[in-house]
């Protein structure tokens, strides 16, 4: 069974299933897929998983996102390991065994090959990714904590009634 962390919030399309931890905080986005049916996922404190991501671990592994990391829309992570405050862009790949560094970037549409390591604060771009010779500054940093806050938010303003409009 799911464990879900006071002040999460998932949304009804979203499916959470099996050994699965989500901490306090958290937004779980429409049509996410975290899937906890063969492995373990571990999902730290204030995290935004964003519409359509897909989550998955490994038979008898763990899969593991750090606190305050941002998942855009429709990544998929695949029994990896991303710490925190690192963002991974939207479309992107993470594959098995694969470590991504505390507040790195793993750039739009980016393919991280297993056992590929993009250190902290590192950019990765590109299929297959590489690594940029630039490093996330202070500046981005701030950026995205405004960001991040964002959607810890939404993650105490949805279950207050934020309605979706019917379709007729």
């Amino acid at each position: 069974m799911p464990q879900i962390g006071a002040g999460t919030y998932v949304h009804p399309s979203a499916d959470v299933f099996g050994d699965v931890v989500i901490g306090s905080t958290c937004w779980i986005g429409p049509g996410a897929r975290i899937r906890g049916d063969y492995g373990r996922i571990v999902i730290g404190d204030c995290t935004s998983i964003e519409d359509n991501c897909v989550i998955h671990a490994r038979p008898g592994e763990q899969m593991t996102i750090g606190s305050w990391v941002t998942v855009g829309h429709g990544a998929v992570l695949h029994n990896c390991t991303i710490h925190d405050y690192a963002v991974v862009g939207m479309g992107s790949v993470v594959s098995d065994w694969a470590e991504i560094g505390v507040w790195a970037v793993v750039a739009e549409g980016a393919v991280v090959r297993q056992h590929q390591q993009i250190p902290n604060e590192a950019i990765a771009v590109g299929v297959p990714a590489r690594l940029l010779d630039k490093l996330v500054d202070e500046a981005y940093k701030q950026e995205w904590l405004h960001f991040k806050r964002l959607y810890v938010d939404l993650a105490h303003r949805y279950p207050g009634g934020l309605q979706t409009i019917p379709h007729s």
